[in-house]
């Protein structure tokens, strides 16, 4: 399966805003999300992770700021081209304001306020625990729509 990211910069402590980016292009336009993409040939996943935040932002995550806080399987099995294990990444310092890219348009969200309606449907079974703290492992299945949870299990991450 493709190994892919998505990064979230996070104000607050407890953490009170999250960063999403309105996709607009590829895969998950038209939603919101974290900023990420596929792990390159050479490269460890944190790398993939900062690379992807600046391409998509114009944000430079500083590495020991940034947090490996879960790991999601997605399986699409009506469209396995989708398939793809995502690492997640919580930054709590950064260098530059984030920027519109022609990939992405970065707004904050107050977490009372995330969209999760314009989001991917998976997203609200694992972003509000990862927001509040928790390392998780997750496997979501889609249905023949390729947009509806069939079904899924979380559990906390180990390691």
């Amino acid at each position: 399966m493709v190994e892919a990211t998505l990064c979230f910069l996070v104000q607050g402590k407890p953490i009170s805003q999250v960063l999403l980016g309105w996709k607009k292009r590829g895969f998950g336009c038209g939603k919101y999300g974290g900023f990420g993409g596929k792990v390159e040939a050479g490269e460890t996943i944190r790398q993939a992770a900062l690379r992807e935040m600046e391409e998509e932002s114009s944000v430079r995550v500083v590495p020991e700021h940034c947090d490996y806080v879960g790991r999601l399987d997605f399986r699409f099995p009506f469209r396995p081209g989708w398939s793809q294990v995502v690492h997640v990444f919580l930054a709590t310092r950064w260098r530059g304001e984030p920027r519109e890219s022609g990939e992405m348009r970065p707004l904050w969200f107050a977490l009372a306020q995330i969209p999760y309606a314009s989001m991917w449907q998976d997203s609200i079974h694992w972003l509000p625990p990862i927001l509040a703290g928790r390392r998780l492992e997750a496997v979501f299945t889609f249905k023949a729509d390729n947009e509806t949870v069939d079904e899924y299990e979380i559990k906390d991450f180990i390691g």
